[in-house]
């Protein structure tokens, strides 16, 4: 899933900052997702990609 988020995220041209602003997250945290070294409620993934106006299952289906 972090592969997905952080390209998704680039390609809407939002740094990790900015992005972790839009979520209400810390910026670490966004930086720890994107590295798969944090795991993810289901409730944050549909939270994510409503940010990023996706579908839940384009974050969670492999590159």
């Amino acid at each position: 899933m972090g592969e997905n988020l952080r390209r998704y995220r680039s390609a809407r041209g939002l740094s990790q900052e900015a992005f972790a602003d839009l979520l209400g997250y810390h910026r670490t945290y966004v930086g720890g997702l994107e590295r798969g070294e944090r795991n993810l409620s289901l409730k944050s993934v549909e939270r994510i990609a409503i940010t990023l106006q996706l579908q839940p299952l384009d974050l969670l289906t492999p590159p």
